[in-house]
């Protein structure tokens, strides 16, 4: 058997990270923002010169620069989309800004190509950040493995040629290579990249391991039983990108009738301009008419009445903490009617703390005294379970002893000599020798009530006899419960709880939450979350899911929306989420889905004002002979009376408002 298997007094593993190395894509290495940026550039140099009555010649080739700059890709994906037999509204947005140039607006049409072009970059970047989210998380598996041969000997080879049936060593403090089962050997493995769980798990003979987890303290010996194509991180992999290219595409509301309103505006221009013509109309008399028309019927108003109160209801959320990422998500926040939520680290606050202390009867000891020994034994591991047990004893003003020889097993637990006596501090379950002393009995049950509780039980022996045992547990968010409370008033039903974590504490989490027990998922691994929200959108519900891990992004990437939270949310997370709370405050979530409902609103009262503005204009142009200035000034006051009311939202009241309505 190699050297390395053989247990020794136990040292504090290696710190790795929890995330894959973050891959950044730089904004100006995309075209799309260096041509957006240029656009911005010339446009805030050529506005300050038109604005104090400069000659025209300083400010005009400025705003033809801005034209060119900000303008060439969108024309040319109008154009390409015309050679398809399809109008879309980037092209009608050039045609609108060259015709508001043509009539002497070229501030109007230089800001509009400004705004387009800046929507477009900012696309093009969250979407290149995703896919460095998404091969970074590739990251997580070691690039190398020990492979064990028959005959004991050791190689290094890259995990990609780990083949099924292979055995690998995985060394404490490594990133275990591939999925397997363990052969041999007895350690601590943290997989809350795959599962969630907040504790590490105890891994022994028999038990699955899978790639890309971290190693406790001990070694073991790991057969493998799937590719690393096949990994279950490499699925989680897929599962994202899968997500990512078969989800709905995204539409603001005005987007989805682009195509009939754009074939319809062309069709009418031309007909404006030709029908005249047909009965004896003079040529420039028809074509002041069809542009006046042009103008006045663009889509520059019913754009602008969508924009202003989606974007100023995000800049809100932002100065509250919440980050939503593009308007498309500020609007498809207010249609979610169903929520799931991640336990660890998003309803909890993923770390583990001393919910309970029990000294057995006949110890003598007081609850004081009991976590006084035990922390003092616990202080000089790195177990999370020990920092637990350490950090409530510092709550408590407790003073912690020396110890000396002390020693750690992996899946067992500590023993140290403090003041003159043996303390060991472990699992139960491989403390106990199952006598039928009073003690032991005692402990068993003790540590079995607060186990059906949800909690982990932690016991406490003095000379090798039972003297008391604690529970630990993570703990709620302190806000969980109104939060919970505010999703199930705006939803009209309760969230449901999706995690990786052990029945027991998933149900006691949720009855602490309010989360009915019928919408509990325990034990999921990522591909099971997305089988709930797949199924959920099969039922025609739109879900958010709210969640912080890697095992949480591709049910936030199948999801109709998904929130990340910041502080502790994997790179792949909050690069796939749709929206970050930065904070990590959970009770802004309802806040927000009720500023973007209240955006919507707005964004219907907006839509009416254009639209009866465009009417009348159009009525009037049609029936009458509307002033070209004047159907310019009536267009204009049209974009300005909508984009003023947009700004509505951008005032503390409105974030305010949406926290009232849910009171």
């Amino acid at each position: 058997m190699p050297s390395d298997l053989i247990q020794r007094p136990a040292q504090a593993a290696p710190t790795a990270p929890d995330t894959a190395p973050k891959r950044r894509t730089r904004v100006f290495a995309l075209a799309e923002a260096r041509w957006a940026a240029a656009a911005l550039v010339l446009f805030l140099i050529a506005l300050p010169l038109q604005l104090t009555g400069a000659a025209a010649w300083s400010w005009g080739p400025l705003y033809a620069a801005a034209y060119v700059t900000g303008g060439w890709e969108p024309a040319w994906a109008g154009l390409t989309a015309l050679r398809e037999k399809t109008l879309d509204v980037d092209l009608l947005m050039i045609v609108a800004a060259i015709g508001a140039a043509s009539i002497g607006q070229p501030m109007d049409g230089a800001l509009l190509i400004v705004i387009f072009a800046t929507s477009g970059a900012l696309e093009a970047l969250a979407t290149a950040r995703t896919q460095d989210a998404v091969r970074g998380l590739l990251d997580l598996a070691p690039s190398v493995a020990t492979r064990l041969a028959d005959d004991g000997s050791e190689s290094t080879v890259p995990t990609q040629e780990l083949v099924v049936g292979d055995t690998v060593l995985v060394r404490p403090g490594e990133r275990v290579g591939a999925d397997g089962r363990v052969l041999s050997g007895l350690s601590e493995v943290d997989q809350a990249t795959i599962t969630g769980e907040s504790l590490p798990v105890v891994k022994e003979a028999g038990d699955e391991v899978f790639a890309g987890t971290l190693n406790g303290t001990g070694a073991l010996r790991v057969k493998v039983e799937r590719d690393a194509s096949d990994s279950v991180i490499a699925r989680i992999v897929a599962m994202v990108e899968e997500a990512a290219e078969t989800k709905a595409p995204t539409q603001l509301f005005i987007e989805k009738v682009e195509q009939r309103y754009s074939m319809g505006m062309v069709v009418a221009t031309l007909a404006v301009f030709l029908v005249p013509l047909a009965f004896g109309a003079d040529l420039t008399a028809s074509l002041l008419r069809a542009m006046t028309f042009m103008i006045v019927a663009s889509p520059c108003a019913v754009v602008l009445a969508t924009m202003p109160p989606l974007q100023s209801a995000i800049a809100n959320a932002g100065r509250h903490g919440v980050l939503v990422k593009s308007a498309v998500v500020m609007e498809r926040l207010g249609q979610v009617d169903a929520v799931a939520l991640d336990k660890t680290g998003t309803l909890t606050e993923g770390t583990p703390r001393v919910t309970d202390i029990r000294p057995l009867p006949g110890s003598g000891l007081s609850h004081d005294a009991l976590l006084a020994l035990a922390a003092a034994a616990e202080y000089p591991s790195e177990h999370p379970l020990a920092r637990a047990v350490v950090d409530a004893a510092r709550t408590r003003g407790l003073a912690i002893a020396d110890v000396r020889d002390f020693t750690s097993t992996p899946g067992v637990g500590v023993t140290a000599t403090v003041t003159g006596r043996t303390v060991t501090v472990g699992a139960p379950a491989r403390l106990l020798d199952h006598h039928d002393d009073t003690a032991t009995v005692s402990a068993a049950e003790a540590a079995g009530d607060l186990e059906d509780g949800g909690r982990t039980a932690v016991l406490v022996l003095l000379d090798e006899v039972p003297v008391g045992v604690l529970g630990i547990a993570d703990r709620l968010r302190p806000d969980a419960a109104t939060t919970v409370a505010d999703l199930t008033e705006l939803t009209g039903g309760s969230p449901m709880l999706l995690t990786g974590d052990n029945p027991c504490a998933a149900a006691r989490l949720a009855a602490e939450a309010g989360i009915a027990g019928d919408e509990v998922h325990a034990g999921l691994l990522p591909q099971d979350k997305v089988d709930v929200v797949r199924r959920l959108a099969a039922r025609g519900r739109k879900t958010l899911v709210l969640g912080d891990g890697v095992n949480d992004a591709p049910a936030l990437a199948a999801a109709h929306t998904g929130i990340a939270m910041g502080r502790a949310g994997s790179d792949l997370t909050l690069e796939t989420a749709d929206a970050v709370v930065v904070r990590d405050e959970l009770a802004t979530v309802p806040q927000v889905i009720a500023l973007s409902r209240a955006a919507r609103r707005l964004v219907v009262q907006n839509l009416v004002i254009a639209g009866v503005f465009v009417s009348g204009l159009v009525v009037w142009d049609l029936a009458g002979n509307l002033p070209l200035p004047l159907g310019v000034l009536g267009h204009e006051g049209s974009t300005v009376v909508v984009g003023l009311n947009g700004l509505r939202l951008l005032r503390d009241a409105a974030w305010n408002r949406a926290a009232g309505a849910m009171r």
